[in-house]
């Protein structure tokens, strides 16, 4: 008896420590986000060196915050999601900064396409993770909504105020996302900490 509520206590002890750093995690991405989005509606329309950057950091970003995914989770999970993330991440801003040599709206497919490969990682993670985490459902939503966005983002890329509108609108669904499952991961660390 003593030996499975250590057990019990030893579990609910690491979904704490997990469901903490995600949602740490989640809320960076969603200030980060908002930041970004605010700098390319104001500032990157008249500034193209500043449009040229913000480009290029949103995928490296994602890069960056896929790195502290992997950190977050026991050594014990499956991470391939995350890394096949990590490199469609660099393949991206990689490929950003090439696109972004022919202009916008080639910066703008290539932001389609990434959002459709990530999109569908979300998705297949959110799925994995629901079992053991509460607040993966916005992530399952994002993670479809993300590949029906990218699709978006390609159709309208040769409009380029629209496509830069699209991709905006798409970091900010993403941001709501994920404030909604840091504020469900709350759920996990209550109720892992009440069965410790």
């Amino acid at each position: 008896m003593t030996t499975k509520n250590q057990s019990n206590v030893s579990i609910s002890s690491q979904a704490v420590e997990i469901a903490t750093a995600l949602r740490k995690l989640y809320f960076t991405r969603v200030l980060f986000s908002i930041i970004w989005i605010a700098l390319v509606i104001t500032v990157a329309k008249t500034n193209d060196t500043l449009a040229t950057i913000l480009f290029i950091i949103y995928p490296a970003w994602d890069v960056l915050a896929t790195l502290f995914d992997v950190k977050a989770n026991p050594p014990t999970a499956n991470k391939s999601p995350q890394y096949v993330n990590i490199g469609i991440g660099i393949l991206t801003t990689i490929a950003v900064i090439i696109a972004l040599q022919r202009g916008i709206p080639e910066a703008l497919m290539v932001f389609g396409v990434w959002a459709i490969l990530t999109g569908l990682i979300q998705l297949i993670l959110g799925i994995r993770r629901r079992k053991h985490f509460e607040g993966q459902w916005p992530m399952i939503i994002s993670g479809a909504q993300s590949m029906l966005a990218g699709g978006f983002i390609i159709a309208t890329a040769h409009n380029p105020n629209q496509g830069v509108a699209s991709l905006a609108g798409y970091a900010a669904f993403g941001a709501f996302y994920f404030a909604l499952a840091a504020l469900r991961l709350g759920n996990t660390i209550r109720n892992a900490a009440s069965i410790a």
